[in-house]
């Protein structure tokens, strides 16, 4: 169902360098370009989910002066991307908020830079939000990655973008444009 995907980027938990689950920070950069994305492809909602308050205050700026504030009448096509995003502490948040929005469970999509077992090519994964009937919500990861237990919760691990290059280490932003654009894009 094409007119329910939403998009998740994960700042908390996410895994540091050393393998552990951490807070990372949002990025302004993040905020902007993934929610022109979001728009650009009919993307119902883009939450950022952050558990530290420093980094919800980041977001909530930046969304008062692009959407309530003076921003929006500077870039108006901004100010229609970013009233997509919306902040959430956690993923059961964001769950919560579609069960509430929808009456329906969401099918979760995993994504990572490394190749999973039991991963889905992006076709199938384009055939599988085509059929379904309940919303589709997509996460990303920040920082090192999504710990296992996020892809455990899943419903289905999608392949990476890159899976034969020797470097594999696309900013999220990019790497969000690509596969939206694999699984909804208009020739799909």
């Amino acid at each position: 169902m094409l007119n329910d995907i939403r998009i998740a980027l994960i700042h908390y938990p996410v895994l540091g360098k050393d393998g552990k689950i951490v807070s990372s920070a949002v990025t302004n950069l993040d905020v902007h370009d993934i929610a022109r994305t979001a728009r650009s492809y009919g993307i119902r909602k883009y939450y950022i989910v952050t558990n530290l308050p420093a980094q919800q205050e980041v977001v909530k700026a930046v969304l008062n002066y692009w959407v309530e504030g003076d921003g929006r009448e500077y870039n108006i096509s901004r100010t229609e991307a970013l009233k997509l995003v919306e902040l959430k502490s956690y993923i059961e948040d964001v769950l919560d908020a579609i069960k509430q929005d929808t009456g329906k469970e969401p099918l979760l999509f995993f994504t990572s830079a490394r190749k999973r077992p039991n991963s889905i090519s992006y076709k199938e994964g384009a055939e599988i939000i085509r059929r379904t009937e309940r919303p589709a919500l997509i996460l990303f990861g920040t920082s090192w990655g999504m710990p296992q237990e996020v892809a455990d919760m899943s419903h289905y691990i999608l392949e990476p973008v890159r899976q034969k290059s020797d470097y594999n280490h696309l900013s999220v932003r990019a790497a969000v444009a690509i596969i939206i654009d694999r699984l909804i894009g208009e020739e799909v």
